[in-house]
């Protein structure tokens, strides 16, 4: 983690992860999901490199799907305590279903400001 370089402000940091993998905890089989993290820093911002290596670290971890995307906004939230974050995964097809988990927090108090909505040019 590092310092928010602009505290004084809400602004949206979002991350892709492509390419998140851990095991089916009931077969050992491989699952796979697009991971999308939304988050409106408060004091601090998480580090690219630490979020990586994270993700990589349920490689060769049995879990569900939902538990794991509950996990990892827990996680996120007890290392940066972030006004607003919201983690959506896309579970990739496997048994014909294909399972999408959005998980949401926000901190208390916190309300995001009005929505500017600009006329087309």
């Amino acid at each position: 983690m590092f310092a928010n370089p602009a505290p004084e402000r809400d602004y949206v940091i979002r991350f892709d992860v492509p390419e998140f993998t851990c095991l089916c905890p009931l077969t050992g089989q491989p699952d796979f999901a697009h991971f999308t993290i939304e988050i409106v820093a408060d004091r601090h911002c998480v580090e690219t490199k630490s979020l990586k290596q994270y993700f990589w670290s349920y490689r060769n971890e049995g879990a569900f799907h939902e538990k794991v995307t509950n996990t990892i906004l827990s996680d996120i939230v007890a290392a940066i305590a972030p006004r607003y974050a919201r983690i959506h995964a896309d579970w990739y097809v496997r048994g014909g279903i294909r399972t999408y988990v959005t998980a949401e927090h926000r901190k208390k108090g916190w309300k995001p400001a009005p929505r500017v909505d600009l006329p087309a040019a």
